[in-house]
């Protein structure tokens, strides 16, 4: 019964050692895509009236539609 448990005891070692290897992959985060890029925030002009009176122009269709 000591030969069985002293055979044992390193096949233990390496399964207790796997699995705790394995328990790490499982609840890590996944990374991030390589293709995918940071999010920059735009900032959108205030839409109130101007300080000083006169409308500005709009610069691109694309700007123009930001709000």
């Amino acid at each position: 019964m000591i030969a069985v448990a002293v055979l044992l005891l390193p096949a233990l070692g390496v399964l207790l050692f796997v699995m705790d290897r394995v328990e790490d992959r499982l609840s890590a985060r996944p990374p991030g895509a390589r293709h995918a890029r940071k999010r920059h925030l735009r900032l959108v002009h205030d839409a109130g009236p101007p300080a000083h009176g006169r409308i500005p122009a709009r610069r691109s269709r694309r700007h123009g539609k930001a709000a």
